[in-house]
């Protein structure tokens, strides 16, 4: 008896994974980064601010954008250029549990879940709105744990 309780209830869980990776919308987010791509707008941007972003509809467990923009705020840890910037996602789930997120404070004292294990790289025309810049503590902890996870420290 538990064995088919434990097969179904694996069955079910199996059938949801497949139906979240299924919904992915792939088709209209290709769209929208065309409309990303052909933007000539230059962006004027700083390390420790917070950006909506266009994040796009990723693959398997990466971090996705929402809604139809396909956007979520994001932190620029480090600028490179005028076109390049290292980022970390925020998140609204709470994961205070997890090393690999980490809460950090806005000059304003806005509070941003951060995803450490998805910093990427990306271009500055996926940025379109400032919404904040996160305080200078609050951003060297920021790279500091980033440094951490990088070493194995973490």
């Amino acid at each position: 008896m538990e064995y088919r309780i434990l097969r179904y209830s694996r069955l079910i869980c199996e059938i949801i994974l497949q139906y979240i990776y299924m919904e992915k919308d792939f088709d209209n987010w290709n769209e929208k980064k065309k409309k990303t791509h052909s933007e000539t707008t230059q962006i004027v941007f700083y390390e420790r601010e917070v950006w909506w972003a266009y994040t796009g509809v990723n693959v398997g467990v990466e971090i996705d954008g929402k809604h139809e923009l396909f956007s979520r705020p994001v932190i620029i840890v480090r600028k490179f250029n005028k076109d390049m910037a290292l980022i970390v996602p925020t998140t609204a789930q709470d994961k205070k549990e997890n090393k690999y997120y980490l809460v950090v404070s806005g000059d304003d004292g806005k509070h941003y879940t951060v995803c450490l294990s998805q910093i990427r790289a990306i271009s500055t025309k996926r940025f379109f709105r400032k919404i904040g810049t996160i305080d200078k503590t609050n951003y060297a902890i920021l790279l500091e744990k980033i440094a951490d996870m990088i070493k194995g420290t973490l």
